[in-house]
């Protein structure tokens, strides 16, 4: 639909009511401190002082009065058509996640409900298998609005941009995935720059999607993760050797809820990777999911911004497992 400036700016109508309720509002506070303070005089047969009386009264004009100047120029601004479109796409987005979460929340709550109402409270091992079903079905609501909270907080823009040294971070996510069990992890390549970022959600994005490749890649299989640099900004990857992701769903994978099928729709709030699609557009970037040589999936964070080191030769991640693989 098309904007006109007409309905993108309905302030000249509006302002001025604005204002006017507002100034009424801090006219009526000054005298209603004004009327308590003379009724206390009275109560007390104290005697009025009338300088303090003028100042009082030039006070409450001066702070009417600046009121009045800054209200209209905050309200003015407010009323462009650049705020009132971010207002209105913020509006949008907040509607949008509270739609799919409304939605999510149904299931369980059905789940739950339906399996009450069949229980059988003379059973006890029906009672006792209902109480975990039960007790599951929390802790996942748990988790889900857990995750919506950081998904509201990754996109209400909360970052630090900073220097982000690509070889301390992944040397610090090699770290802490490999505590991760079932896997055997490794550093593929670790990238030498310095990047413009929020290096805590860079990190939190890069170990989601290691978190990802774990769940969903079968257990003893080797993950690798690595860093490159290329001119317009930077690669961070996380690489297994799993059932992969067919081409048609990979548009897919990093929707909100949306956990996709087979063997990569098990657990999970369904949020992660929208967690991390939203850390890397808020870097001025996007993710991508290619095919690992031999099998699995290669989810990649693509991050063009500035880089400040001597780059090497571009380089993408699946061509470092060519390279390995050749020279093997």
């Amino acid at each position: 639909m098309n904007r006109t400036v007409g309905a993108a700016r309905p302030a000249p109508a509006r302002r001025p009511r604005t204002l006017g309720l507002l100034l009424t509002i801090v006219g009526a506070g000054f005298a209603v401190t004004a009327l308590a303070v003379l009724l206390a005089l009275i109560v007390s047969s104290a005697e009025v002082s009338w300088p303090a009386v003028i100042a009082f009264a030039v006070a409450a004009l001066a702070t009417v009065a600046v009121t009045a100047v800054v209200g209209w120029t905050l309200l003015d601004e407010m009323h462009s058509p650049a705020v009132a479109d971010r207002v209105e796409s913020s509006f949008d987005t907040q509607r949008r996640l509270l739609d799919d979460v409304r939605h999510e929340l149904k299931t369980p709550i059905t789940i739950v409900r339906g399996h009450l109402e069949l229980m059988d409270a003379g059973d006890p091992e029906d009672v006792s298998a209902i109480r975990e079903l039960g007790i599951a079905e929390l802790d996942r609501m748990t988790r889900l609005i857990g995750d919506i909270d950081l998904l509201a907080a990754v996109e209400a823009d909360s970052f630090t941009m900073g220097d982000v040294d690509l070889a301390e971070l992944t040397q610090r996510v090699g770290g802490l995935v490999g505590v991760i069990p079932g896997h055997t992890w490794s550093i593929e390549q670790s990238a030498t720059a310095v990047i413009r970022g929020d290096r805590d959600r860079l990190l939190q994005a890069w170990l989601q999607l290691a978190d990802n490749a774990a769940k969903y890649t079968p257990e003893d299989s080797p993950i690798e993760i690595g860093t490159a640099v290329h001119p317009s900004g930077a690669q961070l990857w996380v690489r297994d050797h799993g059932p992969g992701i067919p081409p048609a769903m990979r548009h897919r994978v990093f929707r909100r809820f949306d956990r996709g099928v087979g063997k990569r729709s098990v657990g999970g709030s369904g949020l992660g990777l929208a967690i991390v699609d939203a850390i890397a557009k808020a870097h001025g970037g996007h993710c991508t999911v290619t095919d690992t040589p031999r099998g699995g999936a290669t989810l990649t964070l693509e991050i063009p911004i500035g880089t400040r080191a001597s780059l090497p030769t571009p380089v993408r991640a699946g061509d470092v497992v060519l390279q390995r693989e050749a020279s093997g």
